[in-house]
């Protein structure tokens, strides 16, 4: 198969869908990669490092889409890159569709088999491809929510972990799954008050058997959600929903009612965001004031620590791209369900039922679509 490896384009995106060792294991399989000029700069790898395993470099991303059965990339195709998506092409990257209605509707026109990293499952019931940048975001969001607290980006003026006579900030954390339990994990590190909120009782005793008496954990209802929210001076959302867009869970009028100067950061706004507040930013402009409460709500954040994230993500996604590549895709779809999870759209049809269900479109059985 020819593999195509195009460079990001969205705003301040360094990550790269293979790096050269991928690239290796893929050439050693008797497969062809070509990859654009450039598209590993950002985590500091040449064209020629990608030579040197056996890449042909491409000058622009017109060609490398012209010529790969299948894209792998990073992020969702943006308009620019997504009139080049042709039929029959695999695009195996994050697509992050529920929210997204023009992506959607371009890549049903395309014709293209469509598998998004972030639907593809495991036999735990965990989301393999998505946990590397969960764990990346979860990190990260205590790091950008402790810079939001600093006056100068009109925050609260407040040290995180405070200091000997001075009480350190409340953390307040949505949802325990991976993105909150590595969240959890930087803040208490960071001196932190911590509390976590979750609607599983054993996510719950995941984590308070994971972090013992350092974390506070508490049932996710209504009233304590509110609590917890109005009291924390940061708040990250960390919810998610495979597949579909996150729910609302933080109302305008709680982030109204929030203390002045406190935080939030939004790791869901990949898939709409879990504030009523919420809209997506970028790292050129993280963050925006909304009844005196700092918004950080950048949509790539794991892009921020690009040579970590690339990795991470090359770890998981390479056995995938292997087998999509060895079998090609209808049989490796066949055989592993898992995969076939991942499938979002197949030349013109939805087939993640939770994409459909957040577009009201219609749903159409993956099976079924593809005929096994």
């Amino acid at each position: 198969m020819l593999i195509g490896v195009p460079k990001e384009i969205k705003n301040h995106e360094y990550r790269v869908g293979m790096v050269p060792a991928s690239v290796r294991e893929l050439v050693a399989h008797g497969h062809d990669v070509i990859v654009e000029h450039n598209a590993g700069i950002g985590i500091g790898f040449t064209d020629h490092d990608y030579q040197a395993v056996g890449a042909t470099i491409k000058d622009s991303a017109e060609e490398v889409y012209a010529e790969a059965e299948m894209i792998v990339k990073v992020k969702e195709p943006l308009a620019e890159e997504r009139k080049h998506i042709r039929d029959g092409q695999i695009l195996f990257t994050y697509l992050h569709l529920a929210p997204d209605v023009p992506q959607t509707t371009d890549l049903i026109n395309s014709g293209s088999i469509c598998i998004a990293y972030e639907t593809v499952t495991s036999a735990a019931g965990g989301l393999p491809l998505l946990a590397p940048m969960s764990e990346v975001a979860g990190r990260m969001s205590i790091q950008a929510g402790a810079q939001c607290l600093e006056k100068s980006r009109m925050g609260r003026g407040m040290l995180l972990g405070g200091v000997p006579g001075v009480s350190p900030a409340k953390v307040t954390i949505i949802g325990g799954g991976v993105v909150g339990s590595n969240a959890a994990q930087i803040a208490v590190g960071m001196g932190a008050r911590v509390v976590l909120l979750d609607r599983n009782i054993d996510v719950l005793r995941r984590i308070n058997q994971q972090f013992g008496h350092s974390i506070e954990t508490v049932f996710s209802s209504k009233d304590a959600l509110e609590q917890h929210v109005l009291s924390a001076e940061l708040v990250i959302g960390g919810v998610l929903i495979p597949g579909a867009s996150a729910p609302k869970l933080v109302t305008k009028d709680m982030v109204h009612q929030m203390k002045p100067g406190a935080a939030v950061v939004d790791v869901a706004i990949d898939q709409g965001g879990c504030f009523e507040t919420s809209k997506a930013t970028t790292h050129a402009d993280p963050t925006y004031i909304v009844d005196d409460v700092v918004h950080y709500c950048v949509a790539n954040m794991p892009g921020a620590v690009p040579y970590t994230s690339t990795f991470a993500l090359n770890n998981a996604t390479l056995p995938y791209i292997i087998a999509l590549a060895n079998k090609g895709y209808k049989k490796a779809l066949a055989e592993d369900q898992h995969l076939l999870n991942g499938l979002n759209v197949y030349r013109g049809k939805v087939t993640h039922k939770s994409v459909a269900e957040s577009q009201d479109l219609e749903f159409v059985d993956p099976k079924v679509a593809l005929g096994i």
